[in-house]
C-alpha cells in the first residue's frame, strides 16, 4: 500500500471518527451514522489494500520478482 493510500485512508478514519463525535454529542444520528459509515469504507479499503498486496507478494515470490522490480 503506497503512502498516499494509508494517509488518505488515515485521514478518512479520523474524519469518520469526528463525525461520529459530533453525532453523539449533538444527538444527531444521522450524524453519527455518516462517521460510522466513513470509518467503515476506510477499513474495507485498508483490508481490500492489504489482500492485493498480499496476493502481489504471494505471484512475485512464485516468479522470483524482487520488491525492487
Amino acid at each position: 500500500m503506497s503512502t498516499d493510500e494509508k494517509f488518505e485512508n488515515a485521514k478518512d478514519k479520523v474524519g469518520g471518527q469526528a463525525k461520529e463525535g459530533l453525532g453523539k454529542v449533538t444527538g444527531d444520528k444521522q450524524t453519527e451514522a455518516e462517521g460510522q459509515t466513513q470509518q467503515g469504507k476506510a477499513d474495507a479499503k485498508d483490508k481490500l489494500q492489504d489482500a492485493r498486496d498480499t496476493v502481489k507478494g504471494a505471484v512475485d515470490g512464485m516468479f522470483g520478482k524482487d520488491k525492487k522490480d
